[in-house]
């Protein structure tokens, strides 16, 4: 069998680590809502000021598979951007949902612009399991951005607009307090 190797780099890109485990090195904290790592586990927590808070890396990316394992505890209103910029707490980019159970985990927001842009069928909610550890994956190629939760594909969508951008990946806590969501194995691989 004749095995060439003109087949894409994509498909031999190596995964890096974006979260090592330690503590915050190469993310930035947008907001005053608390960030910590604690067990090897990343928190997030609403703060005193109950507000948006995020944290987002220094790196930017283009197209790339993301995966990462959240688990939800309170309220668990949050989220992970692509392709975003962040001054202060005002994000620009779009939101893979990461919500309670019937708030459409998996779709994608748009934020300070057209808002929902897709929501997955209600049915597929049953992939999301509720204060246990939850795999995510999302995939960036282009115009095109597809997500999964647990193994199962919650939307895939094609948007000039999400084409067209470039930036961090950043983790949201949500506004009112109350919030509170675990991070872990973080992980992006570049597809370019």
């Amino acid at each position: 069998m004749l095995i060439t190797w003109s087949a894409s780099s994509q498909l031999y890109a190596q995964s890096i680590n974006l979260f090592n485990g330690k503590d915050l090195t190469g993310w930035e904290i947008y907001g005053t809502e608390k960030w910590y790592v604690e067990n090897g586990i990343l928190i997030c927590e609403s703060g005193p000021d109950k507000g948006y808070g995020y944290l987002g890396t220094k790196e930017t990316f283009k197209n790339f598979e993301l995966t990462l394992q959240f688990k939800q505890s309170a309220d668990g209103n949050s989220g992970v951007f692509i392709r975003s910029s962040i001054e202060g707490t005002k994000i620009t980019g779009w939101q893979a949902e990461v919500a309670p159970p019937g708030k459409h985990t998996g779709g994608i927001y748009e934020s300070y612009g057209r808002g929902w842009l897709i929501k997955p069928d209600p049915e597929k909610d049953k992939a999301l399991k509720y204060g246990k550890w939850n795999k995510m994956k999302i995939r960036v190629v282009d115009d095109q951005i597809t997500t999964w939760l647990n193994g199962t594909e919650m939307i895939s969508l094609t948007d000039e607009k999400i084409g067209a951008a470039e930036g961090s990946v950043a983790l949201q806590i949500h506004d009112g307090g109350g919030i509170k969501v675990s991070w872990k194995n973080i992980k992006i691989k570049k597809l370019d």
